[in-house]
This record gives structure tokens, sequence and C-alpha cells, in this order.
């Protein structure tokens, strides 16, 4: 699993926030926000911040998005259903 931070930014689009008032607001660094715009993870107590300054709850920041299945090159693809071989 990974984190998103896609409700983050659409919760400062209904807000009419920048990420530059978030940062000044939360106390957070350009480091900070550009990992975020890369989906890398923060401190807890980063996202604490977010929520206090953006007065929300955590699933308006974040939300866990699961990684796909692996796939097996797709060998498994070449083979047809119903048939004996």
């Amino acid at each position: 699993m990974r984190i998103s931070y896609k409700p983050l930014w659409h919760t400062l689009i209904e807000r009419g926030w920048t990420k530059n008032q978030l940062r000044l607001a939360a106390g957070l660094t350009t480091n900070m926000i550009a990992n975020m715009g890369k989906d890398k993870g923060i401190s807890m107590d980063t996202l604490v911040r977010i929520c206090e300054a953006l007065d929300c709850d955590i699933t308006d920041v974040i939300m866990l998005v699961r990684d796909e299945p692996p796939t097996n090159g797709g060998k498994d693809n070449d083979r047809t259903e119903g048939t004996n071989s």
C-alpha cells in the first residue's frame, strides 16, 4: 500500500487555498510540499499540523491506495481455457 495526497489537493481546491498558503499556515517546508506532490511519506506530526491548519479530518488529507498485484509477464495469457492438451 502507498499513501496518496489526492484528498488534500481536492480539499485545497474546495477551500480556495494554494499550496503556499497551506505551507505557511501549517509550518511546512517546500520540501514537504514537494514530497507530498510525489506521494512520498511525511510524519504523522506533519499530517496533524495540516489537519489543524485546514480544520479537517485525516481522510480529507490522505488515503491509502493498494499497490497493483504483480503480473507474471503475460505468460498465463497464452493459455486457452477449456482445452485439453
